[in-house]
């Protein structure tokens, strides 16, 4: 089977760049443990793909490669940081990508460019970067995984049997958790997440997507989920400390105007924390991940949006009200990352030339119960690729 893999995890012999010219050179000597388990199994990495610098930016741009196109519109973003691979999925290139999602990296890609992706719970997909200078910071480590982007939800569920379980190289990986899939499931719909605005094509996706699931015998009611604009806010200003001590000289030195303007106003988006209120947001992490773990053993599945905003046009995230709105329409995003828990995006169909697309998240190493929810939507809404981007 061939796959795709992003060029910030390791693939032996071919250069893990993370779309920096500085790093053109990096090649290691060993795969990362989701591609060596991914080539035990039989699978074929033929190509890298592209991103943008750092993977710090909602659309994938770098000086190294360029830019990724949305083979849907060339005028809109493909999305990031995955982009490249949501491309590759949707164009046909490839039955299988490997990205990763700090903040929704492989789940907006795939939105924007009519794929399936799964964001696993933490710990389930080993994750390790030999190439990298420095261990990566907390936040960092808690709020992003590895993932599988594919055209089928059966083929994310391929990837995570293959991949998913402990590594010696990653102390944040754990053992497989079997939880049986409930039936019937329980679905709480939220089509305009904490009351702040959804896109008119993005709240008939859900509908669709609710009525779907009513269809197929599920028990679907309307839900607000806890503390979302907290979980959103808290998730920006945990990694804005993190990027203000970590990450920013390295990126002042090394990215593109465009995205060094996308990380100042993603940093300076979101509350600046000082050292207790570091401690204090992490100890606030732990109190909404308790109020979610209640609300998600009343339902088995949350159904809502991906970003509740289109794919933007390219260039909208460099002006700091830009990105202050693509932010805001994050927000139901960025919990997952924040929590660890698992999400799985797939397409309902295409409205004003772009995919319909919908997020269905699951509680913590429930993985298996959301892309349940989801092959019952791809079973009755049918894929909307490969699509022919010369079309």
């Amino acid at each position: 089977m061939p796959c795709t893999v992003k060029v910030n995890i390791d693939v032996a012999g071919s250069p893990t760049d993370s779309g920096i010219p500085a790093f053109a050179a990096d090649i290691p000597a060993k795969d990362a443990p989701v591609v060596a388990r991914l080539r035990r199994a039989g699978a074929i990495p033929f190509a890298r793909t592209n991103m943008p610098d750092l993977g710090l930016r909602w659309h994938s741009d770098n000086p190294l490669h360029g830019v990724t196109v949305n083979p849907w519109n060339r005028g809109v973003t493909p999305g990031g940081s995955s982009g490249g691979d949501a491309a590759a999925v949707a164009t046909g290139m490839t039955p299988l990508g490997i990205g990763n999602d700090v903040g929704g990296s492989v789940r907006w890609p795939s939105q924007c460019c009519g794929g399936a992706a799964l964001r696993p719970t933490l710990g389930r997909f080993p994750h390790h970067a030999a190439t990298l200078p420095i261990e990566v910071p907390l936040c960092f480590t808690l709020f992003m995984t590895d993932g599988p982007m594919a055209r089928h939800v059966r083929d994310l569920r391929l990837a995570l049997d293959v991949v998913a379980g402990q590594s010696s190289l990653d102390p944040w990986s754990v053992a497989p958790v079997p939880v049986p899939v409930p039936r019937p499931l329980r679905i709480a719909v939220t089509e305009n997440p904490a009351g702040l605005g959804v896109d008119a094509n993005i709240a008939e996706g859900v509908e669709k997507a609710a009525e779907a699931l009513r269809r197929a015998g599920c028990v679907v009611e309307e839900a607000e989920a806890p503390a979302l604009w907290e979980a959103h806010e808290l998730w920006g200003a945990l990694l804005g400390v993190e990027t203000r001590l970590s990450v920013m000289a390295l990126a002042e030195a090394m990215v593109c105007p465009d995205a060094m303007a996308v990380i100042h106003h993603l940093v300076d988006g979101f509350p600046e924390f000082d050292l207790a209120g570091y401690m204090e947001g992490l100890a606030r992490r732990t109190r909404i991940a308790r109020e979610w773990e209640q609300f998600l053993a009343r339902y088995d599945v949350l159904l809502g949006p991906v970003c509740c905003r289109p794919p933007f046009a390219v260039g909208y995230d460099v002006a700091r009200e830009g990105m202050d709105d693509i932010m805001r329409h994050m927000r139901l995003v960025t919990v997952c990352n924040l929590l660890g828990l698992p999400a799985v995006v797939v397409p309902v169909g295409v409205a004003t030339g772009l995919p319909q697309s919908v997020q269905l998240i699951a509680g913590r190493h429930r993985d298996e119960t959301a892309l349940a929810a989801a092959q019952l939507l791809e079973d009755a809404c049918g894929v909307i690729t490969p699509v022919d981007p010369l079309a």
